[in-house]
């Protein structure tokens, strides 16, 4: 299923199993922050679905939702947990790719 204003990138062999769920990430244009991420999660070949907010109107009340109120992206979704990298940080990154068993293999 593609969402409207989505784009999918491809998976890496080991990712495989992340493929379903989606990881969905919440984004805008402008967003330097979700350029960042987005630069993260293609490096670390990590499949994702990007959802541009201003082009969908319900994923853009669906942030709000899931943010106080914030339309804060990037907003990424997996396995039913929302967590906002607005500021973006690499220890906030790593925390997210920590909390969902993502992080790279070494």
């Amino acid at each position: 299923m593609r969402e409207r204003g989505a784009s999918v990138r491809p998976a890496a062999p080991w990712r495989a199993a992340l493929q379903n769920p989606t990881l969905t990430m919440y984004s805008t244009r402008w967003c330097g922050d979700c350029r960042r991420v987005k630069s993260f999660l293609d490096k670390f070949a990590i499949p994702f679905v990007e959802v541009d907010i201003e082009q969908d109107p319900e994923a853009a009340a669906f942030v709000q939702s899931v943010n106080d109120g914030r339309r804060s992206v990037p907003t990424l979704v997996l396995g039913g947990r929302a967590t906002s990298l607005s500021g973006f940080t690499r220890e906030k990154f790593d925390a997210f790719l920590n909390e969902h068993d993502l992080a790279p293999q070494r």
